[in-house]
């Protein structure tokens, strides 16, 4: 009776483990290319091709939940709505406090992405278009029109060279003036009368401040340019229209650097801002950034400055999943056996 007990006892917990291996394990993800997004129906990215490799080698079955934000896939993980989380989510205290994670699966950071226009720099064409430049010409020819004019009327009466009506006289005081500023004048045409020579003399020392004021000015533009419309640095984002994904780690890092940005609730918000409302730069995990700078945004986007804030991702279980310590043994073995280089390279190239 005994022996019969135990063998019944036996046979149940048999019974259990072999429906707990076969259980459908429910896996939530979210799109996030090039970690984990749909293409023609499938499933596919790196999270995607690392989640197959570890299924294979566990012999798991499992179904993926794709949600409509990161902040809904962690709160299925955290809920135990799911029994894990795979993506581009990275470990931070506030979700190790809450909820389990694998050991790291890959290295990544924040980064900043500009309009492609945004990195070129001011050229002298652009600076002479200026408002502000045109402004100062148009006062440089108007003294030295002036001044022309107000020389003839000095001297139309001793100097043959002025010796014009009105309407003849206004070019070649101006151009007199011109060379007068220019050349320091014609030798040969030096005024005679003494209002036009203070006249000349008080030409002549203004004409540093004119070569002064157009030097200057084409100076300014251009460095105004440059400091108003290239980012290079973090420190380049303050008083610029920035956007991130609210809650994110990249929203943590503005936060604490005190730099104002619009939060949107999911990628493809964020990404239809920077298209359509003007987004002076982006700042998010750097190889989301990359892939849709290499991608969709090729033409209109462009990486700028180096990676900051280096982060880890992982795999997201419940607090006390007993499939946290199996995964961490495959994660092992596929780096050993290079499954995880092969699958880093198909969709990130060579490692550095």
């Amino acid at each position: 009776m005994t022996r019969a007990l135990f063998a019944l006892i036996c046979l149940t917990f048999a019974v259990i483990a072999r429906n707990s291996q076969a259980e459908t394990l429910t896996v939530a993800t979210v799109d996030r290319p090039p970690f984990s997004y749909e293409a023609e129906g499938e499933d596919t990215g790196f999270s995607m091709d690392l989640l197959a490799a570890l299924a294979e080698e566990l012999g798991w079955d499992y179904s993926v939940v794709r949600m409509d934000t990161f902040g809904d896939m962690l709160s299925a993980v955290e809920n135990r709505e799911a029994d894990m989380a795979i993506a581009n989510i990275s470990i931070t205290a506030d979700r190790e406090a809450r909820m389990d994670f694998s050991q790291p699966i890959f290295e990544a950071g924040l980064q900043i992405m500009v309009p492609s226009d945004a990195t070129r720099s001011p050229s002298l064409f652009q600076a002479l278009l200026s408002r502000e430049l045109f402004i100062a010409i148009g006062l440089a020819f108007a003294i030295l029109l002036g001044g022309g004019m107000l020389m003839w009327g000095f001297e139309r009466r001793s100097q043959p060279y002025f010796d014009r009506n009105l309407n003849e006289a206004w070019f070649p005081s101006f151009w007199w003036a011109l060379n007068l500023v220019v050349n320091g004048g014609f030798e040969e045409r030096m005024p005679r009368t003494p209002f036009g020579r203070i006249l000349g003399v008080v030409l002549v020392v203004s004409s540093l401040f004119i070569v002064s004021v157009f030097t200057a000015r084409i100076t300014s533009v251009m460095t105004v340019d440059a400091i108003t419309s290239n980012i290079n640095s973090v420190n380049d984002l303050y008083g610029k229209k920035v956007g991130t994904i609210s809650g994110s780690t990249a929203a943590s890092f503005l936060n604490r650097r005190e730099i104002e940005f619009v939060g949107y609730e999911d990628l493809d918000g964020m990404l239809a801002a920077f298209k359509d409302e003007g987004l002076d730069a982006v700042v998010f995990d750097a190889p989301i950034l990359s892939y849709f700078a290499a991608h969709e945004g090729r033409k209109i986007a462009t990486m700028t400055g180096g990676v900051f804030l280096r982060e880890n991702y992982g795999i997201l279980f419940p607090t006390g999943s007993p499939l946290d310590e199996d995964v961490n043994r495959v994660l092992l073995r596929l780096r050993e056996n290079g499954t995880y280089d092969q699958i880093y390279r198909k969709w990130f190239g060579t490692r550095h």
